[in-house]
């Protein structure tokens, strides 16, 4: 990959990408592909159809590449791919899984502390138990919001909902995960 390309803005690269320049198309994907990543591991859990899900999420991308006119910033684009890609994967399987990493009130640890205690594997894994019992309407507002960082507005608009039911369900997702983890014995 060409050292040039990395100090291009999102715009420049893409108009370069249209022109057929796939080694622009790779910064794009190098710079964005750990926050898909991240996003999608946030809707499903650290299974193996995040990477595939990854993968798709640039290839549509790709190849609708001339359709994106930059109203919203390319980062937002593409975790609205990746969220729209996740929650279909979520409804072909009927099950639920979650992400081990996410923020509420004084319960939990902030997203932003990835201190060793937070890292250890026991604590992931009563997080993701107790992530179960959340319906994927609620995780899509956690991930969007919490571990994702993207305003209550901007969640409200790439999930096509007002903002009061953004903040509702994500007042209910916080109340439940605390509950959740309390039964389990979760210890901060």
């Amino acid at each position: 990959m060409s050292k040039h390309l990395l100090n291009y803005s999102d715009d420049e690269l893409l108009t370069f990408a249209r022109q057929g320049n796939d080694e622009a198309f790779a910064v794009i994907v190098n710079r964005y592909q750990q926050a898909v990543l991240a996003t999608i591991r946030g809707m499903l859990g650290e299974v193996g159809a995040v990477q595939d899900i990854g993968q798709d999420v640039f290839i549509r991308f790709y190849k609708a590449i001339d359709n994106f006119k930059g109203d919203a910033k390319l980062r937002t684009y593409l975790t609205r791919i990746a969220i729209n890609l996740s929650l279909n994967e979520l409804q072909k399987r009927k099950r639920k899984s979650w992400l081990t990493f996410f923020r509420t009130n004084d319960a939990l640890p902030e997203i932003s502390d990835r201190s060793e205690s937070w890292k250890r594997k026991e604590h992931q894994e009563l997080i993701d138990k107790a992530l179960l019992s959340l319906e994927k309407d609620l995780r899509a507002v956690i991930v969007l919001r919490l571990v994702d960082g993207f305003s209550t507005k901007e969640v409200a608009e790439m999930l096509d909902m007002p903002l009061g039911t953004v903040l509702s369900r994500l007042s209910r997702a916080r109340t439940q995960l605390q509950e959740a983890l309390i039964r389990l014995g979760y210890h901060h």
